[in-house]
């Protein structure tokens, strides 16, 4: 069986939005990488509605929609969410509040630290991010929500998996399963970029040829997760 519609159509769409771009590049990590996401690249209207629709068939396809709350950390997480929740209103009739919170707490008119929805006592809460590599916004962002009220997260959707070491040998996806108890997923990984792009003409163009393709094997064999 091939890889979902969706997907292909979401690795088209990091391409068409230049958010996905090969070459060289180097990571805040340090890390010299053959690609790089940069997911401040959805800026437009049409880009905003086409992302929440990725996010609410990937959040659909791992998760179900058995929650009621979509929490976008700051700040970027904070378009996300409210995309997002829209595409699951349009998509599959479901009402889902989004919930983000502020980096700054407001003491005054609409106080406290979160943004959009208030959290209570039993709400099951997914997790929606850009891109995680290391796993440490999730460090700050999973003792807020906990600290907010009695929820059951249900898991993180994030857009690319990049599929390398996290903060030991193993995926920051696996990291954070193993450290907090919830399912991480991501609507693509990076294998499947390759897969579907590799000595594949898309527009005219073949992004991934067989020199970045070597680059790419060589970057795993150094950085990927065991």
């Amino acid at each position: 069986m091939g890889m979902e519609q969706y997907k292909q159509e979401f690795i088209e769409f990091m391409v068409d939005s230049q958010v996905l771009k090969f070459g060289e590049f180097t990571l805040k990590s340090g890390r010299k990488s053959p690609f790089f996401m940069n997911a401040g690249g959805y800026v437009t209207g049409t880009q905003l509605r086409k992302l929440g629709e990725y996010y609410a068939k990937a959040i659909h396809d791992n998760y179900g929609l058995d929650f009621n709350v979509l929490f976008g950390p700051a700040y970027k997480g904070i378009p996300l969410s409210v995309a997002t929740t829209m595409a699951i209103s349009e998509l599959y009739g479901k009402e889902i509040r989004y919930c983000s919170n502020r980096k700054e707490v407001k003491d005054h008119g609409d106080t406290g630290i979160l943004l959009g929805s208030k959290l209570k006592d039993g709400d099951k809460v997914v997790i929606i991010e850009d891109v995680t590599t290391s796993g440490k916004s999730i460090e700050e962002t999973y003792p807020i929500i906990k600290a907010q009220a009695d929820v059951e997260i249900k898991g993180l959707m994030v857009s690319l998996n990049r599929m390398e070491k996290g903060q030991g040998e193993k995926s920051a996806l696996v990291e954070i399963k193993e450290k907090y108890g919830f399912n991480a997923n991501a609507i693509v990984n990076m294998q499947e970029v390759v897969e579907y792009l590799y000595n594949k003409p898309y527009k005219g163009q073949i992004y991934i040829d067989d020199t970045l393709k070597q680059a790419i094997d060589v970057y795993y064999e150094q950085y990927g997760a065991k």
